[in-house]
This record gives structure tokens, C-alpha cells and sequence, in this order.
């Protein structure tokens, strides 16, 4: 639970603060996108914060992002691979390889590509999909309890926030050797 309000509240903090240091540090709108996409966390963020720098900005970022969500896929994939055949475990008793969350993710992606869901039911799914997304959250912020979160102590959130500040890092030094 610390994790997810962690990354929502790290992520929130972001969209705010990361289109003020792109122009601040003077990156361009595509380089703002990929900035933007490449650091925050949570998707809804990457698009609220790359579309108040500019569209062409807002566009990359949500590229970027997706990108980014998209090579979960094969890096799940191979991580369990690798330690599932160093645990020793038995297909019996080990998890499943790959989530079935984000088999659903890839299936989804293909029938949606290849055009078999009409424009209007594609609506209404990305319609129930964000209503789904907003009862997810309410339901996440009813079971939050700050006393249990505090009783975890400071390590778990030093840790969420150097990781945030050295994806920043990583790819502003990375944009910025690129030019």
C-alpha cells in the first residue's frame, strides 16, 4: 500500500514541478516529452503534466510513457525465467511466468491495433475503464490508513524518493549528453 501512495503522491508532486525545471533547465518540447514520459511514474500524470508545457510536449510524454509500460511485458517475462529456474521451485508450486494482468495488457493492445473494436465500443470501454480507475483509487484511499503507513517508518519512503530523483537524473543527463 506504502507503494502505490508513494508512486501517486511522488507522481502528483511531479506533474506540478516537472514542467516548471524543463523550461527552467531549457529543454525543448520534445525533449520535455521524453523527459516527462520517461521519469513520472503514473500515467495519468505524465499526460496532465506534458500537455501543461504544450501538445507536441504532452504527445511525446504519453508516447514515452506507453513505451515504457509496453517493456514491462518482456521484462517480467525474462525476469521470471531467470528466477524461476533458480529457485528450483516446480511448475506445481511456482507462480504463474507472467501475470495474467499483463497478458490481458498485450491481448487488449493487439485486438485494439489490429482495428476488431469499433471506435464507439472503444469509447465506452476507455469510458468504464477510467470510471474503474477512479473506484480503484477511492476504494486504495478508504483502506489507507496513515498510522499503519507511518508505523513502516522512513526507509520504504527515502527509498521511493532517491529512486524517483535518480530516474530524473538519469534521464536529464541522458537528454542533455544527447544534444
Amino acid at each position: 500500500m506504502l507503494t502505490v501512495v508513494g508512486v501517486t503522491s511522488l507522481s502528483t508532486m511531479a506533474m506540478i514541478v516537472y514542467p516548471l525545471l524543463v523550461k527552467l533547465i531549457g529543454l525543448d518540447a520534445t525533449e520535455a516529452g521524453v523527459f516527462i514520459g520517461g521519469t513520472i511514474h503514473d500515467v495519468a500524470q505524465v499526460v496532465g503534466a506534458g500537455y501543461l508545457v504544450s501538445n507536441h510536449t504532452g504527445d511525446v510524454a504519453t508516447f514515452v510513457k506507453l513505451t515504457r509500460v509496453a517493456c514491462l511485458v518482456p521484462v517480467v517475462l525474462g525476469l521470471s525465467i531467470a528466477f524461476k529456474t533458480k529457485s528450483g521451485k516446480t511448475e506445481f508450486d511456482a507462480p504463474p511466468l507472467v501475470p495474467f494482468f499483463l497478458i490481458g495488457f498485450v491481448f487488449l493492445v493487439i485486438v485494439n491495433s489490429i482495428g476488431f473494436i469499433p471506435h464507439q465500443v472503444g469509447g465506452w470501454i476507455s469510458d468504464a475503464s477510467r470510471a474503474c480507475l477512479v473506484t480503484a483509487i477511492a476504494a486504495l484511499g478508504v483502506k489507507t490508513s496513515f498510522q499503519s503507513l507511518a508505523s513502516l517508518g522512513w526507509r520504504p519512503v527515502i527509498m521511493l524518493v532517491m529512486e524517483t530523483i535518480w530516474i530524473a537524473v538519469l534521464v536529464i543527463g541522458a537528454l542533455l549528453l544527447s544534444r
